[in-house]
């Protein structure tokens, strides 16, 4: 099965038209150009499409979207706060190395042991929260300034200094 990225969210309704406003984490302003398809979660891992007529940049965080069949206010209303989705290649092509979506796939290590690859971000006020699963157990691991050590991007790896006890927490 692909692999999907959450994107962000429509967050709201723009004009009369049916246009959504596209809240996403590419970190870098975007008209989703050659992208054809969103996708929105109806169940868990279960997508349904929705294809791009226009996209147009707002900001570094917002894009205008008028989808396929979405041709009035009323029409766009019940997909506000709707998570997008993208395919995981599709994902890459738009988003910024500064975005932190980029670093799902990661490998976590602390010295030289690998805890797991990241599954998720969760983007926090002051710190991003990462999720990976240690023996079939989700953990999640703070990237501060405080626990990221070293960043290759090359290998995909973040090398992390965890405080005392927290892995404890999670598997004990």
């Amino acid at each position: 099965m692909e692999n999907y990225i959450k994107i962000g969210k429509l967050v709201a309704a723009f004009g009369v038209n049916g246009s959504l406003v596209l809240k996403h984490e590419f970190r870098k302003k975007t008209s989703l150009k050659g992208q054809t398809v969103l996708f929105t979660e109806n169940k868990k891992n279960s997508f349904f499409p929705w294809f791009i007529e226009t996209a147009n940049a707002k900001n570094e965080n917002e894009t205008i979207v008028i989808l396929e069949g979405i041709d009035s206010r009323e029409k766009a209303l019940p997909l506000l706060q709707k998570a997008v989705w993208l395919p995981e290649n599709d994902f890459k092509k738009f988003a910024s190395k500064k975005a932190a979506l980029s670093l799902l796939g990661y490998g976590i290590f602390e010295e030289s042991k690998e805890l797991g690859k990241i599954l998720e971000i969760v983007e926090q006020p002051h710190q991003l929260l990462c999720r990976i699963e240690i023996n079939g157990k989700e953990v999640f691991i703070p990237l501060h300034q405080e626990t990221i050590q070293k960043i290759n991007h090359t290998k995909k790896e973040i090398q992390v200094i965890l405080p005392d006890g927290l892995l404890s927490i999670y598997l004990d």
